[in-house]
């Protein structure tokens, strides 16, 4: 289980790509299974101690569940009923709400049917029950006392009673006009000092809501294209990026002023709340365009010479995915995998949270709590929630290194196999989970500390002293810095593994070995690289943003669209990161190939190298830059320095 194999074995074994298989890290399966087992046992525990039937039929204030017959809880009057026939949860004030708690601070009754109109007196609440057979007042009182009982003030409740309907699968009566939790929401959104705000954003939110769903579809469909441009023109994506980017910065930052100074116009005519918002919104865009276009322009004038290896990488990336078409549909299936598996941990907490024995609180109505060890599940369940969504991460992140070590090691792509993904996932399954497995637990321990120090710091903001709060975000950072290296170190383990299927420690530390050799092209791909990437992405939400404001602003006399363009540029970008980081790991992959490619072939009879002609070309131009470096001392050649290996020199 430990890193326990020799540093001079490592160093002496030679690298042999595809031809062992064998299973590594088989403890740290086991050990990830029974920890499932382990979740799986929480769940099972909340079905069987009642909290599924709580959650999904609820239960009334006494610790009655609605729609059956229940046992008497010692000590609390009302308990014990029989509510066969009363098969919904109502909520007397169904608008007070305790925010902190997060939890409706109101009698909680069972009913056999919500109210399906506006009941503004007690007299309507006693011809509701007389009528439909349902009593809306608390279990003592019978509904001809609704109107006499002093006691009904209390029990009864408070009106005017609002339309409500039942909530599917869930049996809670909730109001159809959701406005009484408006106030939850203005408070919760701390920056809205005027309610008025807050009502014209939404607004504005649900008037372009069409608009919205097409811009997100189009950012999807960018982010599919971008993909094709890159399967096919690899070899100039660098510079076409660079010059649309450069050419989408400008056109948007004009046209942001240009809109600015045509409403700052029109807004001196027509002086309206909305056109000021408007206004003032278009100028910070316009402030934010032109800063973010500066920079970007800075920054690629610096890297403008470092792009050879990155050209090469992108190109035979390009091809890897005319070969491996299924990889473009790799953040898919991830996505439905986590969404499958946060499914299942909500629902499961949601579980947790109506799991236990009834204690009666101060109020004398009943809760539900966990005593013992028992009420430290939830603890368990979190860190399931890391490990478990860091786990099929990895596994994406195993399943594309194997398949591009496949299609890098094999000489004659002719003879790759029929679905190269799923020979990849095959070979993950039945040998690798337990790297895997490892290999996300690692990152789930720098999770949790930095999480739990996130969440002390959000407790004592404003209260810590100002050396205390440098302190909590000084060890925040530097774990995730941490984090980071470490995700990255995992991943080329993966690719080592999917190489010579050893272990995680081992593969860990070759990689490491290789990437240390190769530390300056590393730098140069994860800036130059990354940074070309980040390009792809911040070119589909310009162009998706572009269009935004250009159908957005035949709306801007009449609805708020701040809210709706954060909207669709946040989607934008998460759509591009989902499709362009597939894109990213391949790049990485072929790296760490080319780098072992390069360390133990030379090219000589017996030692071809295994790598694509772009490739050569390179490693042969790095060796002429050397040459003449040698010979002029100049910076560009050391850039271009092969990698220190007595195999690679010729």
């Amino acid at each position: 289980m430990g890193c326990c194999s020799s540093a001079a074995q490592s160093s002496k074994r030679e690298w042999k790509p595809l031809e062992d298989h064998s299973c590594t890290d088989v403890p740290w399966l086991l050990l990830f299974i029974l920890f499932c087992i382990g979740m799986g046992f929480i769940c099972g525990f909340s079905i069987a101690t009642g909290a599924a039937a709580r959650l999904l039929s609820g239960y009334d204030s006494y610790g009655n569940i609605c729609g059956q017959k229940n046992v008497k809880v010692e000590g609390i009057v009302n308990s014990g009923l029989d509510l066969t026939q009363k098969k919904y949860v109502f909520f007397l004030d169904p608008c007070n709400v305790d925010l902190v708690h997060q939890r409706i601070k109101s009698l909680a009754l069972c009913v056999s049917a919500c109210p399906r109109k506006e009941l503004k007196t007690l007299a309507d609440v006693q011809k509701f029950a007389e009528t439909n057979g349902s009593t809306l007042c608390s279990y003592e009182l019978q509904p001809s006392e609704y109107t006499t009982d002093p006691r009904a003030a209390k029990l009864c409740p408070k009106y005017p009673v609002p339309e409500s309907a039942p909530i599917p699968f869930f049996h809670r009566c909730a109001p159809v006009n959701i406005s009484c939790y408006a106030k939850f929401a203005e408070a919760l959104i701390t920056f809205v000092s005027d309610s008025s705000v807050l009502h014209r954003l939404i607004s504005g939110v649900m008037t372009s809501k069409e608009i919205i769903m097409g811009l997100c579809l189009l950012s999807l469909v960018l982010s599919m294209i971008l993909m094709v441009i890159i399967r096919y023109i690899s070899r100039v994506l660098v510079w076409i990026l660079t010059i649309l980017v450069i050419l989408g910065s400008l056109g948007g930052t004009g046209v942001l002023w240009w809109l600015y100074a045509k409403q700052r116009v029109s807004a001196s005519a027509v002086e309206t709340q909305i056109a000021k918002d408007n206004l003032q919104a278009l100028l910070i865009y316009a402030i934010s365009a032109t800063v973010f276009t500066v920079i970007l322009f800075l920054v690629m004038l610096v890297m403008r010479k470092r792009v050879a290896l990155t050209i090469a990488l992108f190109h035979v990336a390009g091809k890897v995915f005319i070969h491996l078409p299924l990889l473009v549909f790799q953040p898919f299936w991830t996505f439905f995998a986590l969404i499958l598996f946060w499914t299942y941990w909500i629902t499961v907490l949601l579980f947790l949270g109506t799991t236990g024995s009834p204690v009666p609180n101060e109020e004398g109505f009943v809760e539900f709590q966990m005593t013992g060890p028992l009420k430290y599940m939830w603890w368990y369940h979190v860190v399931g929630l890391i490990w478990i969504s860091e786990f099929i991460l990895a596994c994406q992140q195993m399943t594309v290194a194997g398949a591009v070590v496949t299609y890098y090691f094999t000489r004659e792509k002719r003879n790759l196999p029929f679905t190269p993904i799923l020979a990849s996932v095959n070979r993950l399954i039945c040998y690798h989970l337990g790297t895997v497995a490892k290999g996300s637990f690692i990152i789930t321990l720098v999770k949790i500390p930095r999480m739990i120090l996130m969440y002390i710091h959000t407790q004592l903001k404003g209260k810590e002293n100002a050396c205390a709060r440098c302190m909590l975000k000084a060890c925040i950072c530097c774990l995730w810095c941490l984090e980071k290296c470490l995700t990255y170190l995992n991943q080329n383990a993966y690719t080592a593994t999917a190489i010579n299927s050893t272990n995680f420690c081992t593969s860990a530390k070759d990689a490491f070995v290789i990437l240390v050799e190769n530390a300056l092209r590393v730098a140069a791909i994860n800036t130059v690289g990354d940074f070309m990437l980040f390009l792809g992405k911040v070119l589909i939400v310009c162009s998706t943003g572009l269009a935004g404001i250009m159908l957005l602003n035949y709306q801007r006399d009449y609805t708020i669209w701040v809210l709706p363009l954060i909207i669709v540029c946040l989607f934008a970008f998460l759509v591009a990161h989902c499709f362009l980081s597939i894109y990213e790991m391949v790049v990485d992959v072929l790296f760490l190939c080319f780098a072992i490619d390069t360390k133990y072939n030379d090219g000589s009879p017996g030692r071809e190298f295994y790598m694509d002609k772009v490739l050569m070309e390179f490693v042969e131009n790095s060796r002429k830059s050397m040459k003449e470096a040698g010979r002029g001392g100049g910076a560009e050649g050391r850039e271009l320095k092969p990698m220190a290996s007595g195999a690679s020199s010729s």
